[in-house]
């Protein structure tokens, strides 16, 4: 969109991911996927908790020792006890990480200082894994100081429609970002909901209209009440995965702007493509680019600026696939 941030956005990212050889072998771990075309429009913080909280590289490896809900960082074979160098050097990181104002965050899968879910967690007497529930000592306290914070892992964003899920919140989050830089007033809210209710909408319809009802009533509370209500709002609903059948919806709901515009055989075309969108016979790019071409046709001004029909750069074709 014309008014979309000419500046890249600003993500966190496991160092390894980034290409940094920080790994306990000396290696990289470069997520291909998550560093082409998608680096164009991102500014990579690269951080490596381990080589931050002291150990060197190559170093020893290390895993989680205990139960998923409370265990230690210990090394494999000499089982040192990284647990309070780590607390230690994130509890003073991460002030610094708040300065960065990040839109979000990928860690590495799977890792004992990184990982954000499915870790293994190893008894103390050693062995197999006696759980694989565990959450990166790191990760859970990122988490913890940022709960709003949209977060992935290299491994789930394989994953052609969590990957687009996670861009899209990331994209919504600097937006947010930018609005709150702008001096926010609540005529300002009142259009960055508005030109945010159909992306919303795709992800959920309950948070859509929880939001709505918000900001509507949003003069009863005070604005930093307000804004802290409808950005958690709003994070909640954006984590919301969007579906064939939530994108349905709003594209027969943009369509209903068209219904006094259009001519009988373009209707009818549009109709046919959401059909074939539900049917899965076509990629969400389809009928999007249908109804860009008719906003711009026929000049309308409220679907020119939802975000919904332009949430990020061509080029990521997060939604080319059927």
């Amino acid at each position: 969109m014309s008014d979309r941030a000419e500046e890249r956005i600003r993500i966190g990212i496991s160092a390894c991911l980034a290409g940094q050889k920080v790994r306990y072998d000396g290696t990289a771990a470069k997520a291909e996927h998550l560093t082409g075309v998608l680096a164009d429009h991102l500014e990579f913080v690269p951080v490596c908790p381990e080589v931050g909280c002291g150990m060197g590289v190559p170093r020893e490896a290390v895993r989680l020792v205990g139960t998923p809900e409370d265990n230690r960082l210990k090394g494999r074979q000499t089982g040192t006890d990284w647990t309070d160098a780590m607390r230690g050097w994130a509890g003073s990181f991460l002030p610094e990480l708040e300065k960065a104002r990040l839109c979000g965050f990928i860690f590495k899968a799977k890792s004992p200082s990184s990982g954000m879910g499915r870790v293994k967690v190893y008894a103390e007497s050693g062995g197999q894994a006696v759980s694989y529930a565990g959450v990166g000592l790191f990760a859970a306290m990122v988490m913890e100081r940022f709960p709003l914070l949209p977060v992935e892992d290299d491994g789930r964003l394989h994953d052609v429609g969590l990957r687009a899920n996670f861009i899209e919140r990331i994209f919504t989050e600097h937006r947010w970002h930018r609005f709150l830089d702008s001096g926010p007033t609540m005529q300002g809210l009142i259009e960055f909901h508005t030109r945010n209710k159909m992306l919303v909408r795709a992800h959920d319809v309950t948070g859509y209209r929880e939001m709505g009802k918000l900001v509507a009533e949003g003069k009863r509370l005070p604005m930093e009440e307000l804004l802290r209500r409808y950005h958690e709002r709003l994070a909640q609903a954006m984590a919301m995965k969007s579906t064939v059948r939530k994108n349905v919806d709003v594209l027969m709901h943009i369509l209903g702007y068209f219904k006094k515009l259009l001519a009988p055989d373009e209707k009818k075309e549009c109709l046919e493509l959401i059909e074939h969108y539900r049917n899965e016979r076509v990629p969400l790019i389809v009928p999007v680019t249908l109804f860009n071409h008719y906003v711009r046709k026929y000049d309308v001004p409220y679907l020119r600026g939802q975000y919904y029909l332009n949430p990020h750069p061509l080029d990521l074709k997060l939604r080319n696939h059927a």
